[in-house]
């Protein structure tokens, strides 16, 4: 163990297991308190609360022999521990009015006030000591941070607080307004900007119920609806981001510049942020035939969302960071829902249900704050090489889906394949540099597609269910990070030989920042999955014996992850955010059950 590993050479495994212990063990408490009461003489008055708490506690302990094949521990060894508390704790206040006045008019009514608090509280300590034989250091810490104390502790938390009300009132079962209101305010923000109002007020006309379609019998549904109202977002941000804050310098990282060499450097903060604010119109229709045996929705919406809040690239000197939350602008979405659901077939013996939904969206940005609309751009979605803090596979852009690639365009040879470093001089200006990218497909679907149906035969049961998503992209940085073919890079593992077929035929000895910003690891990710199959049998009376009524229940085999049709060339084409560096594919799942009745 006197001589570094070979980090070329694979490590042993059975070693690296008697080599480590790892340690954990965690505690959750979790409770619920609910109470609703009654005014004595005013019962449509309820008086609620519900109070809750979840706590967890974990705790993991290491320690690594000297023999350990890892560089990053320690050459004697090294032991330690870290620990995580967290607590989420709500409550829950509010006053509801129930009346019905008369036949035709009904109210329901509610005002009350909700607290929440998300709490953490991490700390850690490692520890190597020279062994007693060392000459010069025996028993002494090895490690700069042999240390427990505040250096290690991190301590976080977010409290939003809410006060709301909502009034619903019904006009002879067949009109039906419902207004709400909430106030809600979050200590992610600062003082000026903590507190956000958001109405809404939808409407729905029971048209069955009207004399004029009333007596039609085969009609047992025929609903519209009608809504407007606004929502607020502040999660995926830190808890303290308008805070001037400042970080210490860690151990192994003192300057001796003044006293001890403690130097404290300031954090990126924001004052201004703010709430994300989004407003949605939509309109819908329920039809329902035969006792509801035939169902179908139709919805349409669009929704605006304005102070988007996204982590971007700021100008060199204007923060403490090169990148930021900021509210950055506005965009908007338009999408069409459709639903059909029915039972086909209905006798004694034989049911077949079956449904499907559809969803169309388009979406698009109509502002960005900090530049000229017609160039200014913010680059973001990460890439396998390169500059990832200033640069990404992706860019919002005024008038572009929110999803939509910045790349390169490719270059073939007269056989189809791309050819390394070849890309096309769009500015004409003679040189392939930034001005020649250009925005081309995105990662969300147009359409989405669902398809569900169950077959019952006597006691048998048999159901599947299918999705489909259509004309969504996704970026392969599985391929392009392991284009590189170079016999240099093949000895040193950096290609993935699981990929290599993929590469094959491009051949490339090298690839650059610009080749992986290549539209072709764009490559279409549509797809066709059957998501589940189920095959059971329901039994009742079994074992039926005198007074024993037997016992009822069901057998099932389920297999989830059944089938994927498509053309994409990575593993999975349903890759969240468009960004496939995944190589583990998701696996086919079986599952063999019973449930009992007794």
């Amino acid at each position: 163990w006197l001589q570094g590993p070979n980090t070329l050479a694979p490590g042993n495994p059975v070693a690296a297991i008697y080599n480590k212990v790892d340690k954990g063990r965690q505690h959750s408490y979790i409770g619920n308190f609910e109470a609703d009461y009654k005014i004595h003489g005013f019962e449509d008055l309820h008086l609620h609360m519900n109070a809750g708490a979840d706590m967890e506690f974990g705790r993991n302990t290491q320690e690594f022999s000297p023999y350990y094949f890892d560089t990053s521990k320690y050459y004697y060894g090294q032991t330690g521990w870290s620990s995580m508390r967290t607590s989420n704790v709500s409550l829950q206040l509010y006053a509801q009015y129930l009346h019905d006045f008369g036949k035709d008019h009904s109210v329901n009514a509610m005002a009350g006030y909700e607290y929440q608090r998300f709490h953490k509280n991490t700390d850690w300590f490692n520890e190597a000591y020279y062994p007693s034989t060392n000459l010069e250091k025996p028993g002494q810490p090895y490690a700069a941070n042999c240390s427990a104390g505040a250096q290690t502790r991190y301590r976080t938390e977010n409290i939003l607080v809410s006060f709301f009300g909502r009034f619903n009132y019904t006009f002879k079962d067949r009109y039906l307004f419902t207004f709400t209101i909430r106030d809600d305010g979050s200590s992610r923000f600062s003082k000026d900007n903590r507190w956000g109002i958001f109405p809404a007020a939808a409407f729905a006309w029971k048209i069955n119920e009207e004399k004029f379609i009333k007596n039609i019998d085969w009609i047992s549904d025929f609903k519209l609806r009608l809504g407007w109202g606004m929502t607020g977002q502040q999660e995926g941000i830190s808890d303290y981001p308008y805070l001037v804050t400042y970080t210490p310098n860690q151990n192994g990282a003192f300057y001796p510049i003044l006293g001890n060499g403690n130097t404290y450097r300031p954090d990126a903060y924001n004052a201004d942020l703010t709430w994300e604010k989004t407003t949605t119109w939509n309109g819908g229709i329920d039809f329902g035939i035969l006792n509801q045996r035939f169902t179908a929705s139709l919805d349409v919406y669009y929704r605006k969302t304005t102070d988007l809040i996204n982590n971007v690239t700021l100008s060199v000197g204007s923060n403490f960071s090169n990148k930021i939350n900021s509210n950055i602008g506005s965009l908007h979405n338009f999408g069409i829902e459709g639903a059909l659901s029915g039972n086909i077939i209905e006798t004694k013996d034989f049911t077949w249900n079956l449904g499907y939904n559809v969803t169309w969206n388009k979406n698009k940005i109509d502002e960005l704050v900090g530049g000229d609309e017609s160039s200014y751009r913010i680059p973001y979605g990460g890439l396998p090489i390169g500059d990832k803090s200033t640069d990404g596979i992706k860019a919002y852009h005024v008038g572009q889906a929110v999803s939509t690639y910045f790349v390169y365009q490719q270059v073939y040879d007269e056989k189809g394949e791309p050819i390394r470093g070849c890309y096309v001089d769009r500015d004409h200006n003679g040189v392939i540099n930034d001005g020649d990218r250009y925005y081309y497909k995105k990662a969300d679907p147009d359409v989405t597609m669902g398809l569900t149906s169950k077959f019952i035969y006597k006691n048998w049961d048999l159901s599947f269910s299918m999705r489909a998503n259509f004309n969504n992209y996704v970026y392969n940085a599985v391929e392009a990070s392991n284009a590189n073919l170079s016999l240099s890079s093949l000895y040193s593992g950096a290609a993935w030989h699981g990929v290599v077929d993929m590469d094959l035929q491009k051949n490339w000895t090298a690839a650059g920042a610009k080749d992986v910003l290549s539209d072709y690891f764009i490559q279409n990710a549509s797809f066709l999955k059957l998501d589940n199959i189920t095959l059971g049998y329901s039994f009742d009376r079994l074992f039926h014996n005198g007074s024993f009524s037997g016992l009822s229940g069901r057998i099932y085999a389920t297999a989830q992850n059944v089938l994927t049709v498509t053309k994409y060339k990575g593993l999975d084409p349903e890759v969240n955010g468009g960004y496939d560096s995944n190589i583990y594919p998701r696996p086919f799942t079986g599952i063999l059950g019973i449930s009992l009745n007794f």
